[in-house]
Order: C-alpha cells, then structure tokens, then sequence
C-alpha cells in the first residue's frame, strides 16, 4: 500500500475513523453490566494478536481501528464493570471518557498558559473545585498527575524542598552530597507505593522509621511522638487516609498537633480515603485532615476519572514549584498565568484538567456524596451479611469502602486453600475479587469503587463468595454433613 492512502485525506476520513472508535468503544462499555469480568483470552493467544513482525508500509487507518480492537478485546478485564472488586478502581465515568476523546483528538501540550490556556485554566478551575469539595486549604497548589504514586512523589519532593529549606540547605541545587539528614516516619501499614516515592526521591525504602499501627492499621499517635522526641533531625511524617485493606484513616486530631510541636511536615497518601471528605456521612473519619501540608490522592478511583489521573496537593505553594518547575530559554514563564508544567515533573504531557473538569461538572457536590455514602453503606450491608454466614468473618470495621474477608480455614496449606476459594469465585466469572495478606494471613479482599455499583451487584458478589465458601472442603456443611446451610440472604436496603 502506498504512502499515500496510509493516513487521513481530509475531513471525512478523519471523521470516519474517529466515529469508528468511539462506536467501537460504545459499543465495548455499554456490553460491560451483561459480561463476565476476566478477559476471555489467553495470554498466549492475545500475545499473537499483536506480536507482528515490525510493519514495512503502512495500513489504512480505518483496518487498524478494526485490527486494535479485535486484537485488544478479547484480552481485557472489565475493570470498568460494576461489579469489579478486585481493587480500587473507579468505573471511568462515561463523560469523562468522552472528554478524555476530545482531548486527545485536541493534541495539546498543556505546560503552559501561553501555549494552551484552555487546558491550563480547565486544570485551574478543577484545582479549586478539588480544594472545595476535600475541604482543604484554599490557597494549596495541586499538580495534575499520572496517580497517587506520582501524586506522593510529587509531595514529598516538596516536602524534601521545604525541609531542607528550614535548615538552610538547597536541596534542588545542592542535592544529597555533603546534605543534613532529614528523617521520614511512616506507619507499619503503609501503601508500597508511598515506599517507590521515598525510593525515587533518593531517600530509599528502608530509611523510613516505621511507627507502629493500630489493629485497624492506624498509626498510633503516642508512638508517632515517642519517635519524633527521640531525635532532632528534621522529620516527614507520612499519614495514610484510606488503609488499602481496611479502609482505615489515620487519626489526624491527635497527629496533626504533635507534628506541629516538632516542626514536621505532615503529608497524606490519601489514594481513595481523602474522598471520605467530600461525603456528609464519612467526612467525620477524617476530621483534622485539613490541618496536614500536603495530601496526594487519585482521580482514577472515586472520582471515577478515565485513566490517568491523580493530584499532588500542597499548602506550601513555592516548595511545590520549587521541587517541580522547569525552567528554559524557550519556555515562556511569566508570573500571573498559571503553568501545569510548575506542579508535575513533566514538562510535555496530556491535558489532565478536559476530563477532571468535565467529570466533576457531570457529578457535582451531591452526585460525588451519594456515590461515596452508597458505597460506604453497600460495604457495611455486604459486611453484615457475609458474617452471618458459618466460617466466615471480616475482620475489619468496614467504614470506608473496603471488606477483608476471612474464611474458617487452619493448618499448612491455609494459602492455596483460601487462593482456591477466590479461584472458584473468579472462575464463574460474574465479578472479581483478589486476596491480599493482612497480618501475615492471605485473605479475600472486597472494595467497593465502581461509580455504577448498585445492591443487584452486590448480591451477586455476597452470593459467588457464599456459595464458593460452601462448596470449600473447610466448610462446616463439609465437614460434618449436617443440615445444609440456608441461601444467602440478600442486601435488601
């Protein structure tokens, strides 16, 4: 095929295929609610769907959208399905789709106002709405990111920047070389991802001192001010807000006086629980939150954001530019606009702001409340019902979003075990969950995040765990062959 006929020739074949992909992309999420979860392809056979030898000419734009999407399809998880609790992810949020489409089809750079000032001012305009609806200081600066992993990276650069400041060293110019210590504290139960930010801020992973948590996975407040008395050196205090298993939240009206006391910096990796705030009935768990100097948390999750989103949030607005802004000849800098490019590390990237403004406009104040305060209520409801059954239990106190799940089972070979119970569940293929290890025990872990979760889901899901629960050689009807257990009973509220 020659040169010519690979690529648009003018409007309407740009229209053609445009309409093409977004048809096929309707097409693949509203067939999500009737489908199983798990892709139905190997890896193997997705692997030769794609693994061609490396193209020689090109090919008609409009065969590739056909071969992309034949190929890709059949290898995809429904992550975006209501009834997707393997993690916590958000259900990408039909309007933020769309606009994440025409962002891309606008192809901007969104560095800075001069270049772009739409993109620029539609991530300003969603800044302020974020400050609004998290209750956080007003004058903070927020950097539009991939997701809470930069959004802690980018926090604690700032955090490193301020603190280092106070004791008379640059540490953006200066670097580590000849540098005071600084130290960072951070409780036991701590996300990994908060772990790479330290690693790649050149702290390393095991620097951290590591304050004792609660058995809900709380740092404990008298343990965090024992360690910040035990020496003078500068010191980042890392809170969580959202344990990733329980759901827990720091308690920030007793952390957030003692880091005041000791001069720390209090940031928060408040991937999904920072989202407690902007929910009349859950914003109590994170009362004092507001009181931190800086908080990262995702939009790809609750907020239901296409992916990739997050936000690096910061009271300090100079350390922030400070730690992030780039500087060149060629890059126009002048001091009123507001320049993306001052509170992230890239300087080229994707205008984040299009799909965050659009989204928080479809939704509003109260659409995000009931969504998180319907969540929260599903969780408690499926938590209630699973413990009613024989053998099972959760171990948490669900508030949040977030189940673990236990099942009746001892002995050596416990794991493989409770792996067969969620192999069981998975393999059905009417929703997906995942373990995860609380407390050096594998456990099935249940989050509740998808924008479009409803009680039918639910019901669906207390159902495959039951009756994967019942059909385990563990289970008490197994066991003794007594009377068979009753059906589960349903979320009827």
């Amino acid at each position: 095929m020659s040169a010519s006929t690979t690529k648009p020739n003018g409007k309407a074949d740009i229209e053609g295929l445009f309409q093409q992909a977004a048809m096929r992309a309707a097409a693949y999420r509203t067939a999500l609610p009737g489908q199983g979860i798990r892709p139905v392809a190997s890896v193997e056979d997705i692997a030769k769907g794609f693994d061609l030898p490396t193209p020689e000419t090109g090919a008609h734009g409009s065969d590739i959208i056909q071969q992309l999407a034949d190929a890709a399809e059949p290898g995809l998880m429904a992550m975006a399905s209501p009834r997707f609790f393997g993690w916590v992810i958000g259900g990408s949020h039909p309007v933020g789709v769309a606009a994440d489409m025409m962002t891309s089809a606008w192809g901007q750079n969104s560095c800075m106002s001069y270049a772009t000032p739409a993109a620029a001012y539609a991530e300003k305009t969603a800044a302020g709405w974020l400050l609004d609806l998290l209750d956080l200081p007003r004058e903070a600066s927020v950097g539009f990111v991939t997701g809470a992993t930069m959004a802690n990276f980018v926090c604690l650069a700032a955090a490193r920047t301020r603190m280092y400041k106070k004791i008379g060293w640059d540490i953006d110019e200066q670097g580590f070389i000849g540098a005071p210590a600084i130290r960072a504290l951070i409780g036991e139960d701590a996300h990994a991802s908060v772990y790479s930010a330290l690693q790649y801020l050149g702290f390393g992973r095991a620097s951290a001192t590591r304050v004792a948590t609660d058995a809900q996975g709380r740092m404990i407040a008298t343990a965090l001010k024992a360690e910040l008395a035990a020496s003078d050196s500068p010191a980042i205090v890392i809170c969580q807000a959202g344990q990733i298993n329980t759901g827990a939240i720091d308690p920030f009206e007793d952390i957030v006086p003692i880091c005041r006391k000791f001069g720390a910096h209090l940031h928060v990796d408040g991937a999904f629980g920072l989202w407690a705030r902007a929910c009349r009935d859950r914003a109590h768990l994170a009362v004092g939150i507001d009181g931190a100097d800086s908080w990262a948390t995702d939009g790809h999750k609750w907020l239901q954001l296409p992916y990739e989103s997050g936000f690096a949030i910061v009271r300090d607005e100079a350390a922030h530019r400070a730690a992030m802004s780039i500087c060149a000849s060629y890059l126009i800098n002048e001091d009123k606009p507001y320049n993306p490019k001052d509170y992230v590390p890239e300087l080229s990237r994707r205008a984040r702001g299009f799909p965050a403004w659009a989204v928080i406009r479809a939704l509003g104040r109260e659409g995000i409340d009931e969504m998180i305060s319907r969540h929260c209520c599903l969780a408690r409801q499926l938590a209630n019902r699973l413990r009613r059954e024989p053998g099972i239990a959760v171990l948490n106190a669900v508030n949040l979003n977030q189940l673990i799940v236990d099942f009746d089972i001892d002995g050596p070979d416990r794991a493989r075990d409770v792996r067969a119970i969620v192999r069981r569940i998975n393999e059905r293929n009417h929703v997906l969950v995942e373990t995860a290890e609380w407390r050096r025990r594998l456990i099935l872990r249940v989050s509740i995040t998808s924008g479009e979760t409803r009680r039918e889901d639910i019901q669906v899901l207390e159902r495959e765990i039951v009756e994967a629960w019942r059909k385990s050689s563990h289970h008490p009807q197994q066991t003794s062959n007594t009377t068979p257990s009753p059906e589960p009973q349903h979320v009827t509220a």
